[in-house]
């Protein structure tokens, strides 16, 4: 493959997912949540517990900016702030389990949303996608 065409199929991936993830978030509205809290809701709900500064490094922000969205979904009941067992000094940030629900609520409709554009492809039109995205997340250095 040319490099032209290698630079136009990454043109056309970013754009395919972009516009994707635009389509599916649109169910996102219905939490109440702005995209920040919920970006970083999601990484404690289908990551883990995490450090303050861990957090805001997989959501590249800083430290402060992440303080002030964990404070805000602390005080809204989806995060707790726990003791790290490993260092009492520290802290963890994990979701409760009304946090999980909101994002497990926001997961199912935003995959339902993409359910019904698949429906509207062919056979085929789904199996390329399939393979595509494994690929995806091949080239995301994520497991399939």
């Amino acid at each position: 493959m040319a490099r032209s065409d290698l630079s136009e199929t990454a043109r056309r991936l970013h754009s395919g997912a972009i516009r994707l993830l635009r389509m599916a978030r649109a169910a996102d509205d219905e939490s109440g949540l702005s995209a920040p809290k919920l970006s970083a809701l999601s990484v404690l709900a289908f990551g883990g517990p995490q450090s303050l500064s861990g957090l805001a490094r997989a959501e590249q922000v800083t430290a402060a900016t992440m303080s002030k969205l964990v404070g805000d979904l602390e005080a809204e009941g989806l995060v707790a702030k726990r003791t790290d067992r490993n260092d009492r000094r520290g802290v963890r940030i994990a979701v409760t389990a009304r946090g999980r629900a909101l994002m497990e609520k926001g997961q199912k409709a935003r995959l339902a949303l993409i359910r019904a554009r698949l429906a509207t492809l062919s056979d085929a039109e789904r199996a390329v996608l399939d393979q595509a995205a494994a690929l995806m997340l091949r080239l995301a250095g994520s497991p399939p």
